[in-house]
């Protein structure tokens, strides 16, 4: 899912209304919020703005906040939210630094990741601003650990996808046809048996790396001891043939 999102001056901006009017709309809950970015900051979808432009003409004809509010409940107001399904929480989305801090990558990183098609962020707000869900700080740390197990980007590609259309699936089951949705679930099945394979020779081979490198540690810390002993009678050595001379 890709859409824009206006913020809070950009929605004011575009409606032609005092940003402070459209905040203070915000607060007593007469415009709703699709979603959060950086600092709470409200993010509206581009629909908002035929709502905003009928509060803006009830202000225009000298109605207060209070007085909108009575008439929206007893009335109601367009784009009010009447009929549709209640969203439990509101989603709380990330900028690039955001989530570059949160799944420890670079934000040049997740700019290259995107070139390559491996993710996508799931809005932009209209100036640009990219913006994804909390569940990409996850996905981050997947594509890093799959690139840290030796995977190409293709295969990381192919990996990422799979997540992506599983969670869309997962979000809205009826939005795909029975028969895609069974297509897509049994290649995914295909893809964990896969990936389970290789995990399991990657579990094995970073098993015997353990154990040799417990040995080799204590071996290296025994040579270390044998060294030092070494360097320390030969100081000795020459301390005494100081003191005969």
């Amino acid at each position: 899912m890709n859409k824009d999102l206006l913020t809070l001056q950009d929605l004011a901006a575009r409606a032609g209304a005092p940003a402070e009017r459209v905040a203070e709309w915000t607060k007593v809950k007469l415009l709703k919020p699709d979603g959060y970015g950086e600092n709470k900051a409200p993010l509206f979808p581009v629909a908002a703005l035929d709502r905003v432009a009928h509060l803006q003409r009830l202000a225009d004809l000298g109605y207060g906040t209070e007085e909108i509010l009575k008439i929206a409940k007893k009335v109601g107001l367009p784009h009010d939210g009447r009929g549709r399904k209640k969203s439990p929480e509101k989603d709380h989305y990330l900028t690039v630094g955001n989530l570059a801090e949160r799944s420890g990558v670079s934000p040049r990183t997740i700019k290259h990741w995107e070139d390559k098609g491996i993710i996508e962020p799931d809005m932009r707000t209209e100036g640009g601003f990219r913006l994804y869900s909390e569940s990409y700080v996850v996905l981050c740390q997947l594509i890093r650990d799959l690139q840290l197990f030796g995977y190409s980007l293709e295969e990381i590609k192919a990996v990422s996808d799979d997540v992506r259309t599983l969670l869309a699936i997962e979000a809205d089951l009826e939005a795909t046809p029975p028969a895609e949705v069974e297509k897509r679930l049994a290649a995914m099945l295909e893809a964990v048996r896969d990936l389970s394979d290789k995990m399991k020779l990657l579990e094995e081979g970073i098993e015997r790396w353990r154990d040799l490198l417990k040995k080799k540690k204590k071996d290296i810390v025994a040579l270390q001891g044998r060294n030092r002993k070494r360097s320390r009678e030969a100081r000795e050595g020459k301390a005494k043939e100081k003191d005969r001379a």
